[in-house]
């Protein structure tokens, strides 16, 4: 026994290094560790050795499974890396990869970047502020009364807490008045929320951008040529602007503003798009005692404002007849911009 065990263990290596595929090197395994293997049977004939050899066969055997494991072992990381190699072969790695899917931009952020540009072209600055508000800042400051219907809860998100959803992003120009002093030329794009129904023309989640220029000479002939200038930036140098009169608690006059366009072949009318007027002076009184100052007195002080949805300007932009499709990713819908 103890003469065979070196013999079946130099075999299995010589065999073990001979392999030149996987399927030699799993003969090679059987016919060493099989259940017929030579190693195999060589233990099982541990039942006829002699007592007092029994200790130092048993260490023969287990120092050739070991050296013979480690050979396999050794032997199938070389196969392993031979393969690779002849895999990698087949690549010629200095051509470029292949082309990823280029992705484009939202409608909502496209239409939104657009007319960011334009306006701060005008000299318009960014301005943000919190989407959770109070009633201060969201109606109260804005000259909108307790009775008024924007505030009943059936139009309005509140929280226990007495806290809301802003309905409109104007809540950022009272804020902008509270922290600076005129002049004041600001734009405040972001979320607004109301409990609207959900449809084609209506989300309870929307996207504004209202702006705010104060001053001491402001007029209406400003707010006019700002906003024509504006929308025929956005819409074509020929685009026909209206002002209708109107009525927003936080502007007097007011005007709701219609441009004349041709959507998807049909005939040219005349869509709604914003809504605007010069600030009330009620407003600056609002504004002087949050402050505690006369920074913005109604009898010195001037400013428009006007608001508008970005989910409308893009619908009207690409022709898009359902609101919904802007929030629900559908590949097939955004792909086309």
């Amino acid at each position: 026994m103890k003469d065979q065990i070196p013999a079946i263990e130099a075999d299995a290596l010589t065999r073990i290094s001979a392999a030149t595929d996987e399927r030699a090197l799993e003969d090679a395994r059987v016919a060493v560790l099989g259940k017929k293997g030579s190693l195999t049977l060589a233990a099982a004939g541990m039942k006829d050795v002699p007592k007092e050899e029994k200790g130092a066969v048993g260490q023969l055997l287990n120092a050739a499974r070991a050296s013979i494991t480690a050979a396999l072992e050794a032997k199938q990381s070389a196969l392993q890396e031979i393969a690779d190699r002849a895999a990698l072969a087949g690549i010629d790695t200095t051509l470029p990869a292949r082309e990823l899917a280029i992705g484009g931009l939202h409608p909502l952020t496209l239409i939104r970047d657009e007319a960011i540009a334009i306006l701060r072209r005008m000299g318009f600055a960014l301005a943000d502020g919190p989407e959770i508000e109070d009633e201060f800042h969201c109606f109260d400051a804005l000259n909108t009364p307790a009775d008024h219907p924007a505030r009943n809860e059936k139009d309005t998100f509140y929280f226990d807490s007495g806290k809301l959803l802003r309905t409109h992003t104007s809540s950022v120009q009272v804020r902008t008045m509270e922290s600076a002093k005129p002049p004041i030329r600001i734009i405040a794009p972001g979320s607004a929320y109301r409990r609207d129904e959900i449809d084609a023309t209506h989300l309870s989640v929307f996207n504004q951008l209202e702006g705010l220029y104060v001053a001491s000479d402001v007029s209406l002939p400003d707010l006019k040529g700002t906003l024509e200038y504006f929308l025929q930036e956005l819409f074509g140098s020929n685009t026909e602007v209206r002002f209708r009169p109107h009525f927003f608690p936080f502007t007097e006059p007011s005007f709701e503003i219609d441009v004349k366009l041709t959507v998807k072949g049909q005939e040219p009318r005349w869509i709604e798009v914003a809504g605007c007027g010069m600030v009330d002076p009620a407003v600056f009184e609002a504004i002087n005692k949050s402050r505690k100052d006369q920074a913005f007195d109604p009898e010195t002080t001037t400013g428009f404002a006007f608001g508008m949805g970005l989910d409308r300007l893009a619908m009207i932009r690409w022709g898009i007849r359902d609101i919904r499709l802007l929030i629900e990713n559908d590949i097939r819908f955004l792909k086309q911009f």
